[in-house]
Parts: structure tokens; sequence; C-alpha cells
């Protein structure tokens, strides 16, 4: 039993992935197929799945439409971490619950064997056949047509998924804020568009560490043929580059309890914030915990100082696109 767990670790950390299907074979069906094989535009009420093919690969999501949704509606694209799926996101983070109160269109793709390409050297697969995980982000958020309010489409993530979230701001115009948690800016931004920023990252974050610099499931030199180089700035100097991309005023600092939350109202009525939590690991505040998990792969257990989801929502909901 100890040896199939330290194996598993090892396909986790090491490889930077779990497979799913093959690198650039056709992946199993999804549960719930809508359409045939191109993204619907009106997704029925409830959890459903879909197929798009972007650079020649089949790419599968799930999205969740709730009942009495507005017309037009904003979206919430949530991205996985690494290891991770659409589906995991969906049952771990509470964004379908948040989706039936705000009345918001929800979708949590998946990335090729579990990870998303946001530099050459991170993550994984995808990061080794440079998939074009931009490409397919954003013609999943032009998928639903007149359904989503384009001046309100938002994308969350967690680590990997968080990563996503930067290079979608540098790499596309298609957002009206992201909010990215447990993560970290690793790839070139040359050219960033202004947008709304929610980071949120606790101190105690081994994996993607709050000072800054490369993690503890760094496996760079390790002799893998997948790579998972993090090596990134700290979260106050990356949040710091943000505002003055945004042209942001002097933040705001209030604390409560172990929760730091540092607020910049930007041009154009942007915001970029800042929430720090004293003494959390690598983990999505307020998410679900999975004990089981956690012990056999040493992950973080969620903070309970913070709520993410709904934090998240009142920010999204509070800054649409200037």
């Amino acid at each position: 039993m100890r040896a199939r767990v330290l194996l598993l670790i090892a396909v986790l950390l090491v490889g930077g992935c779990t497979a799913h299907r093959a690198d650039r074979g056709r992946p199993p069906a999804p549960p719930a197929t809508t359409g045939t094989g191109t993204p619907p535009s009106t997704p029925p009420v409830g959890q459903s799945s879909g197929t798009m093919t972007v650079g020649g690969q089949d790419r599968t999501y799930r999205v969740y439409r709730p009942a009495g949704l507005p017309d037009p509606a904003p979206l919430v694209i949530v991205l996985h971490g690494a290891a991770g799926t659409g589906e995991q996101a969906e049952k771990s983070y509470g964004w379908d619950a948040q989706a039936d109160t705000g009345k918001f269109l929800v979708a949590y793709p998946d990335g090729i064997r579990r990870t998303w390409n946001v530099d050459p050297d991170c993550c994984g697969v995808a990061a080794r056949d440079n998939v074009d995980d931009v490409g397919f982000i954003t013609r999943l958020a032009a998928s639903f047509g007149s359904l989503v309010d384009p001046k309100r489409v938002y994308a969350t993530g967690i680590s990997n998924g968080a990563m996503l979230s930067y290079r979608l701001a540098c790499d596309t115009d298609v957002f009206a804020a992201i909010g990215p948690v447990s993560g970290t800016m690793i790839n070139e931004c040359k050219q960033p568009h202004p947008l709304s920023i929610m980071h949120i990252h606790g101190t105690a974050d081994h994996t993607i560490p709050y000072g800054g610099g490369p993690g503890k499931r760094d496996n760079a030199g390790a002799g893998s043929r997948l790579p998972v180089k993090i090596d990134g700035p700290s979260v106050p100097d990356l949040n710091a580059h943000w505002r003055e991309i945004d042209k942001c005023a002097t933040p705001v600092v209030k604390v409560s309890g172990t929760v730091t939350t540092s607020t910049a109202a930007c041009a154009d009525g942007r915001a970029v914030d800042l929430i720090t939590i004293a003494g959390a690991g690598h983990q999505w505040p307020g998410s679900r915990p999975a004990p089981l998990a956690q012990r056999l792969l040493g992950l973080d257990a969620p903070s309970a100082a913070l709520q993410a989801t709904p934090t998240l929502w009142t920010f999204f909901a509070a800054h649409p696109r200037a």
C-alpha cells in the first residue's frame, strides 16, 4: 500500500499530472455531452458537458446554468489546478451554488492531461506540447453567444489554473476581471490589458511561495521530461505590478483576524485587490476538505478564515468591463 501511495505522489508531483487522455488522441466522451461536438450557445438548465476542437485537439468542459438566468448573463470560467479536472473543480469550490445565488453561467474547462500551458517551463504535458489553452478558453468564453454579457466575463482558478488566468489577462482582452487563488505570474506579459484583479494567497504556501521564488514541487533539473518550473515574483510585488498597469491609487489596507485585504481603486472603475491569509497553505479557502487526499498526498487543508468563492463573486459582480 505504501509503495502505491508513493507512486501516486510521484506521478502527481514529478509528472505534473495524471493522465485522462492521450497526448494527441481523442479524449473519453464526457458524461453528458451537449450538442454534437460543437459548443452550445444555449446550454440547458443544470449541469451539462461539451466538446470543441481547438488546435486539432478535442477539448472538453462542463457548464452549469442556474434556473432564472438573466439574458444576457455574466460568465465565470473556473480553471482547475494541476492534477485536477473541471469536474473536480465543480465539486470542490462551490461555484454552482454561488451561480444559483448570483444568477450567472459557470464553465469548468479541462486542461490537457490535467495541466495548463502558461509558460514553456510550466506545466507538464500542456507546456511540453505548447497546447493552445489561451485559444481554447477564449473560444469557450465566446461560445455561448448572446446568452453571455461580453462586459461581464470573468476567470478564476487555483495554482496552475491561477497562472493561466494571469496569462489570459496578458494575452487577451476578453475578461473584465480575474481571481487567481494560490497562483503567480510566470509568463511574459508584454502587452497587458488593464482589468480588475482579486488575488488570494496564504503566507504558508510552499508550492507557490507568497514571497516568490521556486516552490517545493519545482522539478526542474530532476530528470523529468515534463517541465514544472515555478519561479515567480513575490505576491505583493505582483500585485504592485498590476496596480501600476491599472493606474491605481494607493491601496487601503484592512486587517480582520488572519485576513489582510489590500484594496486599490484604479482607472475606469477597475480595482486591484490582494487578500492575504496568514498561515494558510496552497488551497482554496472555504472549499470542501478532503482529509484522505490531504493525508495521502500531503495537501494543505483549506483555510476556514475566508470563503473565497462568494468573496470573488462579490468582486466580479462589482467590476464589469469598463
